[in-house]
């Protein structure tokens, strides 16, 4: 776990290669059931990069519609989307352990057979793990919004992860983001509106409801009373190239 941490290497050098990534490793300390998890759980529900291209029927014993989530926290809402949605399997991303820890808690907890995590770089995992054209929906909910200025390069919804995200989608699959940053939300349209290959539900430049399918956080309960907005977008890729 974590490895991704030691692994950007100049393959001719040997050197460490900085890449700008979209996340800042500050983790806090684990509860003891949180490590007990990792410790125990892991092995049943947690996926590694050194397993390679995931084969999902086998990992989940079927073949059933897949849902990917990057950056989940502490899990509670990606355990009850998974456990809502039975017919559905879902796999997270999220780099800091103790969610991970919480996560796996959950998945015991609530006894889901349809649920696995890596931790792990999100861009890697896509990359190196996710089969093409094997996602039926991709969700990106409240990311960093790195709201200076001089830090907008590191926001994970950028060009080069759209094509990405495009890749790893079937045809007529969905990119779900969601934030509480109006800055974020004018920059994910900006790039999605430059995109190819993806068509937006909500009609050009819309703004979409929240689905049903995405819970309602107390964060965003609390800051709706504050007269705070969140900001939906939903994206369904096309069924082909360029489209």
């Amino acid at each position: 776990m974590l490895d991704f941490l030691h692994q950007d290497k100049d393959p001719e050098t040997g050197k460490v290669m900085r890449r700008v990534r979209s996340f800042v490793l500050r983790e806090g300390r684990l509860t003891h059931g949180q490590r007990k998890a990792l410790d125990t759980l892991w092995p049943r529900y947690g996926l590694e990069r050194a397993q390679g291209v995931l084969d999902a029927r086998a990992e989940f014993g079927r073949d059933a519609p897949r849902v990917l989530e990057i950056g989940y926290g502490m899990g509670q809402s990606l355990a009850g989307m998974a456990e809502a949605e039975p017919d559905k399997d879902f796999i997270g991303i999220e780099v800091h352990r103790p969610g991970v820890g919480a996560l796996l808690l959950e998945i015991q907890e609530r006894g889901l057979s349809n649920l696995r995590t890596y931790c792990d770089d999100a861009v890697d995992i896509l990359k190196l793990c996710i089969p093409d054209g094997s996602l039926d929906r991709l969700q990106l909910y409240f990311p960093d919004p790195w709201h200076k200025k001089k830090h907008h390069k590191r926001r994970i919804v950028q060009p080069d992860w759209v094509a990405l995200v495009n890749t790893k989608l079937r045809p007529g699959g969905v990119l779900h983001m969601a934030t509480d940053w109006q800055d974020y939300a004018e920059h994910m349209m900006a790039v999605m509106n430059d995109s190819a290959g993806f068509v937006n539900t909500a009609g050009e430049g819309g703004f979409a409801e929240r689905p049903g399918w995405r819970p309602e956080t107390k964060f965003e309960r609390r800051g709706a009373g504050l007269g705070h907005g969140v900001w939906d977008l939903l994206f369904e890729k096309t069924g082909r190239e360029g489209a």
